[in-house]
C-alpha cells in the first residue's frame, strides 16, 4: 500500500497537468492576443506566418519547427516559416507525405514520442540537413473543413526530448487560433485585391470613356451611344471632322472580355484616330490598322471593325466592313438597304502596310446610315426575347422623324430595360451617319451643293534640286509616295507623277535650255482634299500665253507634254512670277 500511494500521486499529477493544459493558461491567452494583433496589422502574411511560429515554439518548448502551407491545387504542402537550426523554408512535399501530410489529410493532430516507432517518419530531411529528429508534434492548420495546412514542432527542449499528450493539447489550440488568423488575413488581403481591381477597372473605364468622341450638336451627322456590360467594354465607335468638311467615322467589337479586349480596344481606337487623319480610304485604313493589330494581338483576338468617310456636300458614304454586323441604309422612304461584310476581321489574317481592304459606296439621300455591334440585336427587351434585326427596325421606324441623337437614346433605353438587374448580355454600341440636315441644305443652295468651307492650305514637303534628268527619277519617287501617304488612290499617285515629271522635263529642256546649273524647287502642299503642287525655276521668265498645247491633228514629235498635264490634273495654272524673275507652275489634284 505504502508504495502504490507514490504511483496514485504521480498518476493524478499527470492528469492535473493535462487538464491544466487543455485549457491555455494566462500566459497562453497572450500569445494568442499577441499572435492575433500581428495578423490584423500587417498585410505581410509571410512574416507574420514565421513570427507566430516562433512564438509558438517558443511557448511549447521546441528545438526547431516547420510551418507547411497547402499549395492551391491542394496536392503540394510547402514550407513557409521554419525555426531552429536548419532553413527549410521553400522545401515542398506532397500532400499525403510523411507526418504533415498524413496530419492534414486527417485534419487530426499527432505526437510521435520517438520518430523510430513511426514506419511513416521520413528521414530524408535528417540525412540532408544532420539534424536528429526524435520526436515530432503536429497540429493541422484548419477553420472547420478548410484545410490550409499543418505546424510541426520538433524535439522537446530538456529532459528526454520527447514530447507529451499535454503538448500535442496546447499546439492544437495555439495551430487553430493561427489558421484562423491566417484566413481572415487572406480574406483581407483579397478584399484589398478586390478594391485595388475594382479601381484600376475604373480608371481603365474612365480612359477608354475618353476616347470616345464628345456629343455633337442635332445637326453634326454622327452620333453614337456606348453601354458597357461590365466596367470596361472591347466595343468603342468614333468621328471626327476633316479639314474640307467630311467626317471620317469608325465602330469596332474586340473579341473577348475584360482588360485584355480593352488593352486591344483602346489601341485600335488610337491607331484610328491617328492614322484617319491623313488616310482618307477607308479600305486601305483599315489595311494599316489591320498591319499594326495582327503584329501585335494576342493570339485568337481579333477585331470587327468598319471605316468609312461621309462627304455632307454629296450625301455620300463610302465605308469598308471587315467582319462586323451588316450596316444598315434607312432611305426617308422607310425602306432599308443592308451592306454585309465583304471581309475577314482585323487582326486575323496578316497583310502588307500598304494592303486595302473593299470598299463600298452609297447614297445616302437623305436617310441615315447604322453601324452597330451584335450586343444591339442579341441585347434583350423587357419582354425577355431579343431584340433582333426587325427589333431594332421597328424602333428606328417609330422615331424616324426624332433628331439622330433620340433614336439611338431609344435603342439604348430598351436595351438598358431589357438588362435589368442582371445587367447587358453584351456591350452596346450604335451609331448613326445622318444625310437629313445636309441633304436639306443641298436641296436649299442654289447649286445644288454645299459650299465647302474655306481651307488654308497646309504645307507637306520641299524639294530643291539641280535641273539635271537624272534626278527626275528622285522627284518621282517623291511624288508618289507623298500623294499614297496624303490618302491619293494608286492611281491619283501615278497621274501626278506623270504631271510632275512631264512638267520638269519642260522646265530642264526649254527653260534652262540643258543648263546643268539651273535648280527646280518643289512644293507640295494640302487644302482640304486638294493637292497642290508649285513647281518653281529661276530661268528666264516666259509668257504663259505662248505654252499652248499642239493641236493633236498635228503628228509633229513633241509637244504633246501640255495635253498630258492637263489631262490628269484638275488645275493647271502659271502664277504671277517673284520679283526676282523665274516662273511658277501651279497644279491641283483631288486626291480625297
Amino acid at each position: 500500500m505504502a508504495k502504490s500511494a507514490p504511483r496514485k500521486a504521480k498518476a493524478a499529477d499527470k492528469e492535473t497537468k493535462a487538464a491544466q493544459a487543455a485549457v491555455p493558461s494566462a500566459n497562453a491567452m497572450d500569445l494568442l492576443a499577441a499572435m492575433g494583433l500581428d495578423f490584423a496589422t500587417t498585410m505581410d502574411i509571410e512574416s507574420t506566418l514565421a513570427g507566430a511560429l516562433r512564438r509558438i515554439a517558443g511557448y511549447v518548448g521546441a528545438e526547431a519547427g516547420a510551418l507547411f502551407m497547402l499549395g492551391s491545387g491542394g496536392t503540394m504542402l510547402r514550407c513557409h516559416a521554419c525555426v531552429g537550426p536548419t532553413n527549410i523554408v521553400g522545401l515542398s512535399i506532397g500532400a499525403g507525405q510523411g507526418i504533415v501530410g498524413r496530419v492534414v489529410q486527417t485534419n487530426k493532430g499527432e505526437i510521435v514520442r520517438d520518430v523510430e516507432d513511426d514506419p511513416q517518419f521520413d528521414g530524408q530531411v535528417d540525412a540532408k540537413t544532420g539534424f536528429t529528429t526524435r520526436s515530432i508534434l503536429c497540429a493541422p492548420l484548419s477553420v472547420k473543413d478548410e484545410r490550409l495546412g499543418a505546424i510541426e514542432l520538433i524535439n522537446k527542449r530538456g529532459g528526454d526530448n520527447l514530447f507529451e499528450q499535454a503538448d500535442l493539447t496546447l499546439l492544437e489550440a495555439l495551430a487553430s487560433s493561427a489558421a484562423l488568423a491566417v484566413l481572415n488575413a487572406r480574406m483581407a488581403a483579397e478584399l484589398v485585391e478586390q478594391e485595388r481591381v475594382r479601381h484600376e477597372l475604373e480608371l481603365a473605364a474612365e480612359i477608354q470613356r475618353s476616347l470616345l468622341p464628345p456629343p455633337e450638336g442635332p445637326d453634326f451627322p454622327a452620333h453614337g451611344v456606348n453601354l458597357p456590360a461590365r466596367t470596361v467594354s472591347g466595343d468603342f465607335y468614333d468621328f471626327f471632322r476633316l479639314d474640307d468638311g467630311r467626317v471620317c467615322f469608325t465602330l469596332g467589337d474586340v473579341s473577348g472580355k475584360g482588360m485584355n479586349a480593352a488593352l486591344l480596344m483602346a489601341k485600335a481606337a488610337s491607331l484610328f484616330r491617328c492614322l484617319g487623319r491623313t488616310v482618307h480610304e477607308p479600305g486601305r485604313l483599315l489595311g494599316r490598322i489591320n498591319f499594326e493589330i495582327a503584329e501585335t494581338a494576342t493570339r485568337g483576338m481579333f477585331i470587327t471593325m468598319v471605316a468609312g468617310i461621309y462627304c455632307p456636300a454629296t450625301g455620300r458614304v463610302r465605308f469598308s466592313n471587315a467582319g462586323h454586323e451588316p450596316l444598315q441604309l434607312h432611305r426617308p422612304d422607310g425602306s432599308f438597304e443592308e451592306f454585309p461584310a465583304d471581309t475577314p476581321p482585323v487582326g486575323i489574317v496578316p497583310g502588307a502596310p500598304g494592303e486595302a481592304f473593299p470598299e463600298v459606296e452609297a447614297a445616302l439621300d437623305g436617310g441615315a446610315l447604322y453601324v452597330f455591334t451584335d450586343g444591339v440585336t442579341e441585347g434583350y427587351t423587357a419582354e425577355g426575347v431579343e431584340l433582333g434585326i426587325d427589333g431594332l427596325k421597328d424602333i428606328l421606324i417609330r422615331d424616324a422623324t426624332a433628331v439622330a441623337a433620340d433614336r439611338l437614346a431609344s435603342v439604348a433605353r430598351v436595351l438598358a430595360a431589357g438588362g435589368g438587374e442582371r445587367g447587358l448580355r453584351d456591350d452596346v454600341t450604335i451609331m448613326a451617319i445622318d444625310d437629313a440636315s445636309a441633304a436639306d441644305g443641298r436641296s436649299a443652295h442654289p447649286s445644288g451643293r454645299v459650299a465647302a468651307p474655306a481651307i488654308a492650305a497646309v504645307p507637306v514637303m520641299t524639294l530643291r534640286l539641280p535641273a539635271v534628268a537624272d534626278r527626275l527619277r528622285l522627284i518621282r519617287a517623291a511624288i508618289g509616295e507623298t500623294v499614297r501617304s496624303l490618302g491619293g488612290a494608286e492611281e491619283t499617285a501615278h497621274d501626278m507623277v506623270l504631271a510632275v515629271d512631264e512638267a520638269c522635263q519642260n522646265i530642264i529642256r526649254h527653260a534652262y535650255k540643258g543648263d546643268s546649273k539651273g535648280e527646280i524647287v518643289i512644293e507640295i502642299s494640302q487644302e482640304g482634299a486638294k493637292l497642290i503642287i508649285l513647281l518653281k525655276d529661276f530661268a528666264p521668265t516666259i509668257d504663259p500665253s505662248t505654252v499652248r498645247p499642239r493641236n493633236l491633228g498635228d503628228v509633229r514629235p513633241g509637244g504633246l507634254g501640255t495635253h498630258l498635264i492637263r489631262e490628269v490634273v484638275d488645275e493647271m495654272v502659271f502664277l504671277k512670277p517673284p520679283p526676282e524673275g523665274g516662273n511658277i507652275l501651279r497644279l491641283v489634284k483631288r486626291i480625297g
